[in-house]
């Protein structure tokens, strides 16, 4: 009489692939959730170039930029909804210089605010990449 062995995966070997498994998602998730975080960031970039052009065509039109974003036909928060915009003079007044702010809410809250004035500073700088 032969000992036939059962089919099937032994308990070794299903330890191992989880081990496997859980390495690889070690590595994987946080490299999914800082893809996500610059999508998300792209898109208050996005809205903060479309609102500052808005603003200087604006200046274009009246020389002096907007003393609130009402005055645009520009949206107010980002698309997917991740960054809220305002608008501030610069330290030189309103008719010289304007300074947009991103302020990131929900899901972007631990990534910071974003900046972008007319003299085309941003900051933080390593954020516009």
């Amino acid at each position: 009489m032969k000992n036939k062995r059962a089919p099937g995966f032994t308990l070794i070997e299903l330890m191992i692939v989880v081990a496997i498994i859980s390495i690889l998602a070690m590595i994987a998730v946080p490299a999914y959730q800082n893809s996500m975080s610059q999508a998300r960031r792209s898109d208050g970039q996005a809205t903060l170039m479309d609102v500052m052009a808005r603003e200087e065509r604006y200046f274009t039109e009246n020389n002096t930029y907007t003393k609130t974003l009402a005055q645009l036909p520009a949206a107010t928060t980002s698309p997917e909804g991740y960054y809220t915009i305002s608008a501030a003079a610069c330290g030189t007044g309103i008719n010289n210089c304007v300074i947009l702010t991103a302020t990131a809410g929900s899901a972007q809250t631990a990534d910071g605010n974003l900046t972008l004035d007319s003299r085309g500073q941003k900051l933080p700088a390593n954020k516009w990449r």
